[in-house]
């Protein structure tokens, strides 16, 4: 088939093909204005994602550390009910006949009282005495004269109270109480 082809054709032809292409460039452009705007939105999800990640990340740290020191603080308070039983128990059975306890003076006067003389002399570091330092009998000095001692006491039923465990010797008639 034999076809012409007339000049206004070829100028149709060529005015549809710039169309096109005008068309097809249009087209482009709003296509890789789509992908811009594809992946813009897939950098911010994948930011929002790491950074969701980092902060879970740092909540499970925060979250296993409080658990760690709950279970420290769910065992201390467990000892402590423990000892408190024991404190009430031994609060309910009273005084026994020989219980004894030791007061730790200082210059004299009462500081604090303790169950053993060792967990007198345990204290006593936490006031400046170096541990290990040698404890001597006051004899019959009197306790004002020492920075610190301890005075021992043993339950006596007969009076339904302590007493002293070392009384100091009586003085003669002659000389002053």
């Amino acid at each position: 088939m034999i076809r012409i082809v007339t000049v206004s054709r070829i100028a149709r032809l060529e005015q549809d093909a710039d169309h096109a292409r005008e068309r097809a460039r249009d087209v482009q452009a709003q296509a890789d204005a789509a992908w811009g705007r594809h992946v813009r939105e897939l950098y911010a999800v994948t930011d929002r994602a790491e950074r969701s990640e980092a902060a879970t990340s740092e909540v499970g740290a925060i979250l296993a550390l409080a658990m760690e020191e709950l279970s420290a603080a769910q065992q201390e308070l467990l000892l402590k009910d423990i000892e408190l039983r024991r404190l009430r128990e031994e609060l309910q059975r009273g005084p026994v006949e020989g219980d004894t306890l030791a007061v730790l003076m200082h210059y004299g006067a009462p500081h604090t009282v303790y169950a053993s003389r060792e967990d007198a002399y345990a204290d006593t570091a936490t006031h400046g005495v170096p541990v290990g330092t040698p404890w001597v009998p006051a004899g019959e000095r009197p306790s004002s004269a020492s920075m610190w001692c301890i005075a021992a006491f043993i339950y006596d039923a007969s009076c339904n109270g302590f007493r002293r465990a070392f009384t100091p010797a009586p003085k003669a008639l002659g000389e002053a109480a």
